[in-house]
């Protein structure tokens, strides 16, 4: 099959499925390699990225996806999507951030990291489809755990979870508190293998 029709195929297959299509889908439904399909799919993305296309060719996990840019989704969500926008206060974007962090995290220790109830945060979080239940753990009482889903790493732009910022390292004293002097003394070091050159006053 020449390229130009998998292409075609794979945009067809992509804006009628509204949803991630797995990489194991194409690939069985195209009877093509693995390789094959990254190569396609990577030209397809660089098509959209090149033209004034409203769309373009995600990578979640392990599937792909037809979106809208993220650039015109203020034009299209009054035309489109009727339902509450997603406003996430500081408490359940700290919930999500240690959720993403720490996948199958029961609220139990979320709340231990947070030092408040989480409640109202993972209920608005499940409420928006960031994130979901994860099983039971083996802890006493089989508590259930939690995870963040596919939108989420759409609504912030990641293809997985691997492409996190890494987290601060830092140090807790006997009050369970941040060291704050071994940040700065940590910050000093860094600023001086940078071997940033000082400002000097010449007057």
């Amino acid at each position: 099959m020449k390229e130009e029709k998998i292409k075609a195929i794979i945009e067809a297959i992509l804006f009628s499925a509204g949803r991630i299509v797995t990489k194991n889908e194409l690939i069985m439904n195209l009877e093509i390699s693995e390789e094959k399909l990254e190569n396609v799919i990577q030209k397809l993305q660089e098509k959209y990225d090149n033209e004034e296309s409203g769309i373009e060719l995600i990578k979640i996990e392990n599937g792909y996806q037809l979106c809208t840019k993220k650039e015109l989704y203020e034009y299209i969500y009054p035309v489109i999507d009727k339902r509450t926008k997603p406003n996430l206060s500081n408490a359940a974007l700290e919930t999500l951030a240690i959720i993403a962090y720490s996948p199958r995290i029961t609220r139990a220790e979320i709340e231990a990291i947070r030092g408040v109830s989480a409640d109202g945060a993972v209920y608005k979080l499940l409420e928006y489809g960031l994130i979901e239940e994860a099983g039971k753990t083996d802890l006493p009482g089989k508590p259930m755990s939690y995870k963040t889903t596919n939108e989420f790493l759409k609504m912030f732009g990641y293809s997985t979870l691997n492409e996190l910022p890494e987290l601060p390292r830092y140090k807790l004293d006997s009050n369970n508190q941040i060291v704050i002097d071994e940040l700065i003394e940590k910050d000093s070091e860094n600023q001086e293998k940078l071997d940033i050159p000082k400002l000097e006053n010449k007057n």
